[in-house]
């Protein structure tokens, strides 16, 4: 039985060297792509036929050797080389450059054929300085590919800004500091702090004030996060939220983030439920301002986790208030909200040319005495679709208020039930039936609803009918 090859990862300076790329067309220019910013010295031999090749060649970018290529080609080539990729349509005269190349002592990668090769090219993550490499030893390129795909979403998208400050504090740090075992924990405080955020978002200066004030022993900074957690599918958080997801000290979250979605959150986060409830509210607003204020002050990454988006009828912006007002850093990450993740999973279009040139989102939460004080002649027109959040419990005075103000009974809504969920369900009805329905059904929170002749033109697209 033959010994599978080992590889050993390492990382190959280029900047003095000489590559070459032996063929002309698109699997010689993928690896092109490879060398293009970190190689000064490219030389391409054969038939030319790949546009990025050809336009580097006319750029002045690389050489392209016109002569015939055969291997006497690549002897008088190889010596000068540091790497080659054998690159054509033809594995045979690739294993011939592959044995001329082991005999000259260069490295060699054939591609997608990993047994004559000195060396593979692993799945890469760039954004340099930091580069990230993916390797299965050329067994399964497709799952480096997508193991890629995985890692890189959890890349913040200013990990090069952030590499590239740390290296230039490394001089003077070293300097104010000259004990190691301080300074890495200072670097690692920087890192797992605020001044890293900083970093990230291109602040410098406000980073190295946090970097200057972890190396003398000042406590870390707070910082808040408001962010949305979308409406319910854990596939549809944005990268920034899932990120702070897994960077956070403290979540505060609420009734409407469903458990698939705190399974995302970092494992040794604490977690502190300030959900509310129609009639219970389990911690008052006031007190989770106040809550926010405390863990920040006490140098906490605190993450408010909103379902939907924070600024959407989700209070982000009270709090956002109080928390600057208190002198806390605040950050916010919008969301996708309820009525446009809803909607899609629903099949329902918020505007349609036909029949709504516009979409207006209105709350239906009661007041205390459990009427409604809306706008109803402005929301009760056509040519427009109403996303109304939090309007299962007044649903039968919403509808009358419609009717009363000039829509027909047969006017068309939904409710969209755990939107985007894998338990969705969708109740179309009209104005005149829809209060009987979602009580005959058992509809429960979290429910949009969605008013206009948009509905109509709902169609099912992967959800349970109803």
């Amino acid at each position: 039985m033959t010994q599978e090859a080992t590889y050993l990862p390492i990382a190959l300076r280029l900047d003095d060297a000489r590559a070459l790329v032996v063929g002309g067309g698109q699997v010689a220019g993928n690896k092109l792509r490879l060398l293009l910013e970190r190689c000064p010295d490219i030389t391409v031999c054969g038939v030319l036929s790949d546009p990025e090749i050809l336009q580097a060649v006319e750029t002045g970018r690389i050489r392209h050797d016109i002569r015939p290529l055969d291997l006497t080609l690549i002897r008088t080539l190889l010596p000068a080389m540091r790497l080659v990729f054998a690159a054509t349509e033809d594995e045979k005269f690739n294993r011939e450059v592959a044995a001329e190349a082991r005999k000259a002592g260069v490295n060699i990668c054939v591609v997608d054929d990993p047994a004559p090769s000195t060396f593979i090219t692993p799945a890469i993550i760039d954004r340099t300085p930091v580069q990230i490499a993916i390797s299965t030893n050329g067994a399964a390129p497709v799952l480096a590919r997508r193991l890629r795909t995985q890692i890189e979403a959890l890349l913040p998208d200013g990990l090069s800004r952030l590499a590239r400050f740390m290296q230039a504090q490394r001089g003077w740090i070293r300097k104010a500091q000259p004990d190691t075992q301080i300074r890495r924990r200072a670097w690692e405080d920087f890192v797992d702090g605020i001044g890293a955020e900083r970093a990230l978002r291109g602040e410098d200066e406000a980073a190295r004030a946090s970097l200057e004030a972890t190396l003398r022993g000042v406590p870390r900074e707070g910082e808040v996060w408001l962010v949305g957690a979308g409406p319910g599918d854990p596939d549809l958080l944005t990268l920034a939220a899932l990120r702070l997801m897994q960077n956070a000290d403290t979540v505060l979250y609420d009734q409407l983030v469903p458990a698939a979605i705190m399974d995302r959150v970092r494992r040794d986060a604490e977690r502190v439920f300030v959900g509310k409830k129609r009639s219970n509210h389990s911690l008052p607003q006031d007190g989770i301002n106040e809550e926010l204020i405390r863990r920040a002050k006490a140098g906490e990454r605190v993450l408010r986790l909103k379902g939907g988006d924070p600024f959407i009828f989700g209070r982000g912006g009270e709090e956002m208030e109080a928390l600057v007002d208190a002198g806390i850093t605040v950050r916010v990450i919008p969301g996708i909200t309820a009525a446009s993740g809803c909607g899609a999973a629903a099949g329902i279009p918020l505007t349609h040319r036909d029949c709504a040139q516009s979409c207006v989102f209105v709350t239906g939460h009661a007041r205390a005495d459990g009427t409604l004080n809306l706008d109803w002649p402005s929301l009760a027109k056509k040519g427009q679709t109403l996303a109304i959040y939090m309007g299962l419990a007044p649903m039968a005075d919403l509808c009358a208020q419609l009717q009363a103000h000039g829509l027909p009974p047969d006017w068309p809504a939904a409710v969209i039930e755990h939107g985007t969920r894998y338990d969705q369900r969708v109740h179309v009805a009209t104005l005149a039936t829809l209060p009987a329905l979602i009580l005959e059904r058992r509809v429960v929170s979290p429910a949009l609803t969605l008013v206009g002749e948009v509905v109509t033109h709902r169609r099912s697209i992967h959800h349970q009918e109803t």
